[in-house]
């Protein structure tokens, strides 16, 4: 019964599976958004530079926290199911944004307040390490082989969803707040929301059912997932991991993330004209993952991700070029960074398939959640930050070069290993 329940329930799946990546990424960029309006509040208020700073070194713990986050959630998930470490997850999720919101006041509290923003901080790193894998994981086991390219894509629906849902709310609250009011308690705000969110996706999770390979697994008393055990065992596929990874999240971080910034600093638009080209990019982009998931399933995943690294090398130096030339044609920028995007899709659309289809069932939480969150937390981590220091040495054409050299790693390995549809170790 419990086999054949989840197909059934496609929706439901999908939502309880991926739902935790729109948590994630909202939370990513309200906690960003929002750092000049909760950064006086929560620090020492003798410099506002200490203040964004020391904000700024409490978010990057979050980046830190992933790799173990990834290993202890990702062992968790193979040991106990893919449904129980979403739903510790997700817990963990909320109760980082509950605490954030909770927070009192440096001048009510003294040093308690800026910790309780560290212990949430932790608190969300160890969770977004470990959901990446579980969801990946579960959401390629529920599906029949047929359409588990399709299914895997909605991970990055609602990552993307995540990221406009908070755009739209950061860009809702300052039209309706002072920046007084905003500094006071406004900032309070988004992470209550993401409280409700993450409490949502819990209600959801609750009731999602158990994948057929982690039950045919815990029957037939598969051997226990460890780190040891992933990197002795498997380290071809974790190698493969890293690899594919690579590229793909530092192109994605420089199209998505980055670019907004470098509409603003390198091409010339305004704050609200870079705001509204990204949204609408970001929307579209949302859309086209279903698609390209779909197609993997007809054409296989090696070919897309194989467009992806000949499309990224070639074109990543030029269309940076042809961006920061665009001032004053908002459209034609609009264009350019959606070209970018849709090469991107060939990797975000069927990461998290790829990387599923090459773990056993009884390590494959960890093995999709480890080594990606070790390369995520290196190249993609940092790419805000490399573009930046290039820029700041008057030599940001070199950043167009590291993305398109990232990328070409990738290819490599897009070219080298098989592809994962037709030798996938999902049963189904």
């Amino acid at each position: 019964m419990t086999a054949t329940a989840a197909p059934r329930t496609p929706i439901r799946s999908i939502l309880g599976a991926s739902g935790g990546n729109l948590v994630e990424w909202y939370d990513w960029y309200a906690y960003s958004a929002f750092t000049l309006y909760f950064a006086p509040a929560l620090f020492p208020k003798s410099d506002p530079t200490a203040q964004l700073l020391s904000a700024a070194a409490i978010f990057a713990v979050g980046f830190v926290m992933r790799p173990l986050g990834a290993w202890i959630m990702g062992v968790y998930a193979d040991r106990h199911g893919r449904k129980a470490g979403l739903t510790v997850s997700v817990t963990l999720m909320c109760a980082g944004s509950l605490l954030i919101a909770a927070t009192p006041t440096f001048e009510s509290v003294g040093v308690l307040a800026p910790a309780m923003l560290l212990i949430a901080r932790l608190m969300q790193g160890l969770s977004v390490g470990g959901e990446y894998g579980a969801s990946a994981t579960y959401l390629s086991e529920i599906a029949t082989s047929r359409h588990r390219g399709f299914y895997s894509s909605f991970q990055y629906v609602t990552l993307i969803a995540g990221q406009l849902v908070a755009l739209c709310l950061a860009l809702l609250l300052q039209a309706i707040l002072s920046p007084a009011e905003l500094e006071a308690w406004g900032w309070r705000i988004p992470f209550v929301i993401g409280g409700a969110l993450a409490i949502a996706v819990f209600i959801i999770r609750r009731k999602m059912e158990e994948t057929k390979d982690f039950l045919a697994t815990k029957a037939g008393g598969a051997a226990r997932s460890t780190g040891l055990a992933l990197f002795r065992e498997h380290p071809r596929a974790v190698a493969l991991v890293i690899g594919l990874t690579a590229g793909g999240t530092v192109a994605f971080y420089a199209y998505s993330i980055y670019m907004q910034k470098f509409l603003v600093n390198t091409a010339g638009f305004g704050r609200e004209t870079a705001t509204a080209i990204m949204t609408a990019a970001l929307f579209c982009y949302m859309l086209l993952q279903p698609v390209v998931g779909a197609l993997s399933d007809r054409i296989g995943r090696r070919p897309l991700l194989i467009a992806f690294g000949v499309l990224g090398t070639l074109g990543t130096v030029p269309l940076f070029q042809a961006i920061a030339g665009t001032a004053g044609h908002p459209w034609l920028a609009f264009a350019l960074v959606m070209c970018g995007l849709v090469a991107v899709s060939g990797y975000t659309a069927i990461n998290a398939v790829v990387k599923a289809e090459l773990f056993p069932a009884h390590i494959r939480a960890l093995g999709v959640a480890l080594p990606y969150a070790i390369a995520n937390a290196v190249f993609g981590g940092s790419a805000e930050y490399v573009a930046l220091l290039f820029k700041s040495l008057g030599a940001e054409q070199g950043f167009y070069w590291y993305v398109a050299g990232l990328i070409a790693i990738s290819l490599i390995v897009f070219v080298r290993m098989g592809d994962t549809r037709a030798k996938s170790t999902i049963g189904g």
